[in-house]
């Protein structure tokens, strides 16, 4: 099974401006999400930018870059375009990992992938997590996912799923033992990217403000299970950072 790792950097960000080339003890963002990416399997990992200083660090450190086009209205969008670019068979697998997460297991990488070429019927893989903290199930920046018992999920939502009619209450301390934080790693089929940019966007996904509501709507499987190593979050502000520089 071979795939390729493809990571979206744009250097635009409201809460953390120049994100990509911020320093992390010596090394820009994207280099440490890029040397995370390189330890998976795949056989070849990408930087995807619009940006010419985003560009010319990643050639520094050895990466390769495939420049995009800047007015995409969302990352999968720019995925397909990556995928377009390099002449990717439509039945090749697309890992996207976000630029801003420098310290991403190589292994999750690695089981998204694999699922997606071991569930057949399905066009996209993703991963989740137990919630453990009532804070976070209630929590609109916390994407929720509920799956069925083949792994295929049923519906995403900022809102707290499933929520128990009868068995619940914001005070106490225990969140529904099926609740799952979605983790935002995708594995696609070129084909699937393909279909994407020709759907309008779904009006749950305006709604929710979340594009893998797009898939469901047009009835693409999307596979999710656990993910087999934690996942760190993401570096958002100012305060995410410092907190990792300080951890490292």
């Amino acid at each position: 099974m071979q795939f390729i790792v493809v990571i979206p950097a744009r250097y635009a960000s409201s809460r953390l401006p120049g994100k990509p080339l911020r320093d992390i003890k010596g090394k820009p963002m994207i280099q440490r999400v890029w040397e995370q990416a390189c330890m998976s399997s795949a056989s070849r990992v990408v930087i995807a930018t619009d940006d010419q200083r985003i560009e010319a660090a990643a050639l520094k450190f050895g990466a390769e870059v495939c420049m995009t086009r800047v007015d995409h209205q969302s990352g999968t969008d720019r995925l397909q375009e990556v995928a377009s670019k390099l002449k990717l068979a439509s039945n090749e697998i697309v890992v996207n990992v976000q630029g801003d997460e420098p310290m991403i297991p190589p292994q999750v990488i690695d089981q998204v992938a694999t699922n997606l070429s071991i569930a057949a019927d399905t066009g996209v893989a993703t991963l989740c997590e137990p919630i453990d903290s009532i804070e976070d199930f209630l929590n609109p920046n916390v994407v929720k996912v509920v799956a069925n018992l083949n792994q295929i999920a049923c519906y995403f939502s900022r809102a707290p799923i499933p929520w128990p009619r009868d068995a619940f209450n914001v005070a106490q301390d225990s969140v529904p033992t099926p609740a799952r934080r979605h983790i935002g790693i995708y594995a696609y089929k070129v084909d699937c990217l393909n279909q994407f940019i020709t759907w309008n966007a779904a009006p749950l996904e305006y709604l929710e403000s979340l594009e893998q509501l797009r898939f469901l709507h047009n009835n693409i499987a999307v596979h999710v299970t656990d993910a087999c190593a934690p996942v760190p979050s993401g570096i958002d502000t100012e305060d995410d950072l410092n907190n990792l520089i300080n951890y490292l």
